[in-house]
């Protein structure tokens, strides 16, 4: 049984062919960082906004209110519910097959629904890596169809390849932190290299890149009429990665969503790519755990 998949979006929003040939909306809602009694309403307001992408984590501890806004909104089953696509990721603390399946129900009780669209390694933990057995029981969820595509978060080049040692897969996405400041070029070539796709977390450095380049992408933005930060997001969505942008404000969640009556030159684009540099705004994959 196929459990390929297409999302109708709102506003102008591009589909990504996996390798899979599920088919996931470039921009999503992230939820990192607000209470579970704060999340309801901010998921609705972004469905009410065309949202159909949420990004979730059991590690935000929030996903029994992103399960309340499902319900309330009637996203959690029926034809609403395939029109939407729900991301959700494992707690590094349980990792390993049968507490990785566990957790899993636990989730998906919460989040109130029959299946996730993808389901995620949230870090790889190579200081204590079980990211192997972790995948199997993720197989045999994609396999019972209470998930339907693999991805994971944060995989440098070596982890993507001993998970490809052990299980004999690539995922499907691979979510990484990813801005002009810091473009991970070595990591996104090697994705596209194996047909994995890239994800952006913190797209826009958290706020910091909006001062980027002493002004460059506030005087790009002002050539546009657009804001710096749809000046950032647009040169994500040119470059074909996936975007989680996260914002309580619905008049933000809007303006993250409205950026397709615009393009960037040639020329504005390269200046853009010339702000990478060697800081990162989050934490390092080689010693972080989250959750």
């Amino acid at each position: 049984m196929s459990n390929k998949k297409t999302v109708e979006t709102g506003a102008k929003v591009a589909n990504i062919t996996l390798s899979d040939g599920n088919e996931i909306p470039q921009i999503g809602l992230g939820v990192l960082r607000i209470s579970d009694d704060d999340v309801t309403s901010v998921v609705k307001s972004g469905f009410e906004i065309g949202y159909r992408h949420i990004d979730a984590a059991a590690g935000y501890n929030n996903e029994p209110g992103v399960g309340r806004a499902l319900v309330e909104t009637g996203f959690n089953t029926g034809e609403a519910r395939k029109s939407l696509w729900v991301t959700t990721k494992l707690k590094d603390s349980e990792q390993g097959y049968d507490n990785a399946l566990k957790a899993f129900d636990r989730q998906l009780g919460d989040l109130r629904l029959d299946y996730v669209d993808m389901y995620m390694l949230h870090w790889p933990t190579p200081f204590n890596w079980r990211s192997g057995e972790t995948w199997k029981a993720f197989v045999k969820l994609r396999d019972e169809g209470r998930v339907h595509t693999l991805g994971v978060c944060n995989f440098m080049p070596e982890h993507l390849e001993r998970l490809h040692r052990e299980t004999g897969e690539w995922p499907t996405v691979d979510q990484i932190e990813l801005h002009p400041t810091w473009q991970q070029r070595e990591v996104v070539a090697f994705c596209k290299a194996h047909g994995i796709a890239v994800e952006a977390y913190s797209p826009m450095a958290r706020g910091a890149d909006l001062n980027a380049g002493d002004g460059t992408i506030a005087r790009i933005a002002a050539a546009h009429n657009v804001s710096p930060a749809q000046v950032i997001l647009r040169w994500h969505i040119e470059n074909g990665t996936i975007i989680i942008p996260k914002s309580v404000h619905p008049a933000r969640q809007r303006e993250n969503l409205d950026l397709f009556g615009f393009a960037l030159t040639p020329a504005e684009h390269a200046e853009i790519d010339a702000l990478d540099g060697p800081t990162r705004a989050g934490h390092d994959p080689m010693t972080f755990t989250y959750a």
